[in-house]
Formats: C-alpha cells, sequence, structure tokens
C-alpha cells in the first residue's frame, strides 16, 4: 500500500506521555521527549512498528546477535548471524559458519546507476568542483559550472539503517529484487563526459567494499587517459572506520566529496528512529573531518542533517553544531527540508521557522558555513 503524505490534519497523542502536537508522529506512535526520558518503553513501541515493516520487505527483523553467529564488522551494527540467517542488510549471510557476502564485496554489487547532468541538486553542490568550480584547473573542467558534463548517479539498493522516514524507501524493493554486477560494469559506463561518480542509495555503507573497488578502478582509468575523476560518497557514515578512511582517501586525492548524513545527535535518536546506532557516524566524521585542511579550496567533508519536525529540531542541531566545531569550523553544515514520507508520513514538511532557527543556532555555536537545502519544501 502506498505512503501518502499529510501535510495539516489533527493533532497527535503519544502514548506514553499523552502530550498531543501536530509533530508528534502517530505512525511511529511517540514523541522526543519520551524517546530520550522513557528510551526503553518509547524504543519497543517503535520497534513493533520497524520490524513489522521490515518483515514486509522480507529484511531480517532485527541486528542478529546470535551468541555463537559469524561476526561481519563491515558497520556499526556488527551482525552476529547464526548458520543459514543474514545480517541487517540481507546482503551478508552464514553458510557452514563461514561468512559469505551475497553483494557488496570486491566482486558483486547490488545497484542501479543512471547520468545526472551537471551541475546538480546534490548535498554538496554549493562546494562540489563540478557545480562551482572552486579548483579549476585541478579538479574542474571548466572555470564555472560544468555545463555539457554529468556524474554518474551509483545508487545502492541496500543500506545499514532503517529510518522510518527514509526518503528513498523504495531501495527496500531491489535488496531481494535486484542482480548483482561486478564493479566494471560501472567503470565501462563512464563516458567521455561524465567527470565525477558519486555513491548513494539506500547507502553505500552496507556496500562500501563494492564502492572502493569500483572507485580504485575508476581512477585507474582516469589516470590512464589523463582525465579528472572525482569520486563522492553520500552516506550515513555508519561504515568502518577503516573502510571509510580509504574512501577519504580516494576522495581527497580525486576532488571528490565525503558527505555524511547525520540522522541525529543523540544516539537514542538515532536508534530509535533508524534502528541503529550513530556510534560509528560521529567518529568517521571527527576522523575524516581532521583531514579537510589537506585541501581547503574545495571541501572534502559535508555534513547534514535532515530537519524532522517535532523530532530533529534546533537543540539536535545545536548540539552537532557543537561537535562539529570542535573539530574544525570550516566544515561545510547542509540543513535538509523534510518531505513526509514513508512510515512518518503524517508530519508535516519542515517550517521556515525551523530551517532558519537551526541556521542561526548552528552559526552561533561557530559554524562559518552552513546553508539550507531543499529550500523550495519549507513551509
Amino acid at each position: 500500500m502506498p505512503h501518502f503524505p499529510v501535510r495539516s490534519g489533527a493533532f497527535k497523542e503519544c502514548q506514553l506521555c499523552g502530550q498531543r502536537s501536530l509533530e508528534i508522529s502517530a505512525k511511529i506512535g511517540v514523541c522526543k521527549t519520551c524517546i530520550l526520558t522513557n528510551f526503553e518503553k518509547a524504543n519497543a513501541i517503535i520497534s513493533r512498528v520497524r520490524i513489522k515493516e521490515r518483515q514486509k520487505y522480507s529484511l531480517p527483523p532485527t541486528i542478529p546477535k546470535t551468541t555463537k553467529g559469524v561476526v561481519c564488522g563491515d558497520c556499526v551494527n556488527a551482525c552476529k548471524i547464526a548458520e543459514g540467517e543474514f545480517g541487517y542488510c540481507k546482503l551478508v549471510t552464514n553458510v557452514a559458519g563461514q561468512l559469505v557476502r551475497l553483494a557488496g564485496d570486491e566482486n558483486r554489487g547490488l545497484f542501479s546507476f543512471y547520468y545526472d547532468p551537471l551541475p546538480t541538486n546534490c548535498v554538496a553542490e554549493p562546494f562540489c568542483a563540478g557545480c562551482t568550480s572552486n579548483d579549476f584547473p585541478t579538479f574542474s573542467y571548466s572555470r564555472g559550472p560544468e555545463i555539457g558534463w554529468n556524474n554518474l548517479a551509483v545508487f545502492y539498493q541496500a543500506c545499514t539503517y532503517d529510518c522510518l522516514f527514509c526518503q528513498n524507501y523504495q531501495y527496500r524493493e531491489g535488496v531481494t529484487a535486484a542482480t548483482s554486477f561486478p564493479p566494471k560494469v560501472l567503470v565501462n559506463a563512464l563516458k567521455t563526459n561524465t567527470s565525477c561518480i558519486c555513491f548513494f542509495g539506500g547507502d553505500p555503507a552496507a556496500q562500501i567494499r563494492h564502492s572502493i573497488a569500483v572507485a580504485n578502478l575508476a581512477r585507474e582509468k582516469a589516470q590512464k587517459q589523463k582525465r579528472i575523476l572525482r569520486i563522492c560518497w553520500e552516506t550515513n557514515g555508519s561504515a568502518r572506520p577503516a573502510l571509510m578512511r580509504e574512501c577519504a582517501q580516494i576522495a581527497l586525492h580525486s576532488g571528490g566529496v565525503i558527505k555524511i548524513d547525520i540522522k541525529a545527535f543523540s544516539d537514542k535518536l538515532n536508534i530509535a528512529l533508524c534502528g541503529s546506532s550513530n556510534r560509528f557516524s560521529l567518529y568517521n566524521l571527527k576522523v575524516i573531518g581532521k583531514q579537510v585542511q589537506k585541501r581547503p579550496d574545495l571541501p572534502l567533508l559535508v555534513v547534514s542533517t535532515l530537519l524532522i519536525p517535532g523530532y530533529i529540531d534546533v537543540e539536535e542541531v545545536r548540539k552537532l553544531a557543537q561537535f562539529i566545531v570542535g573539530i574544525d569550523p570550516t566544515i561545510p553544515f547542509s540543513l535538509l527540508a523534510f518531505y513526509p514520507t514513508f512510515i512518518m508520513n503524517d508530519l508535516p514538511t519542515t517550517s521556515k521557522k525551523l530551517a532558519f532557527d537551526c541556521l542561526a543556532a548552528a552559526k552561533e555555536e561557530g559554524l562559518s558555513n552552513v546553508h539550507i537545502g531543499n529550500i523550495h519544501l519549507l513551509h
């Protein structure tokens, strides 16, 4: 059954505290305050919703933690998978006590791709070499936006998270229905006017090894042809830090950008709304953030956060801004307007007041490069 956004309507009530507001999602049943102050009960209510939805897509209901399972370890979930069972992303299984990757390794990946004309509307657009030419001619073909060039947009059909507000929730259908392909398929898809590759999804964190294999092969091809080819990742940042560091090095030397989308600063909120911890996301942000001065004229790292009415608010943005300032105050921070979809489709779109209050809070904390994305969605 399709989900249709609800832009207005009756006040919804939190099942735990009885608070009523337009900015409480009746679909998940609890308010932000109860998630933070009564986490166990709030998360139990939300988990029932999540499990029911995951079952529709034949995805593992919870992060497997079987005592005698085999550990994956490629992302923050650290799935311990019993024999014959699957990891949370459903791309990894246990066969006779051995970890087997069905997709997402150096050999096979589940993905679709298309060509996105530049300049594009990605999260890093205000800072991208192909859209703004911040670093011509080292990483850009023109002094202005690269008109006539395109981005190879690679959409990975799996995710390490399970966001109940997912803006691309259709990827769940592709986890079991898609056909896997080797990295060379994407390398062969590069056109003479392709100047960058962007891995997104879903999330590339679930297939991080495949994306790195593609990036390395594509870079080799570009270097032989003596051409510019920027490599970017748009991710929740939950991949194992050692693998994220590889991505950061590729992005750094190719002129690409690591775009980390922090869903919530509070780990309780992240677990409740996304099903997983944000521990690796914040750690990877910190590690990569310390490298930004190696390429100060063209940002290596861009942080983004979706402003979800009633849940991701000024308080969350202020805490995240403080965290980023502690790493490097020049790191760009993009505040994204929320569109109601998937489970939490009974919330309104982000208001102008919330967006600009968050913008002011981030600047007050000392960030020098903050902007609002998807501004056309604000009401």
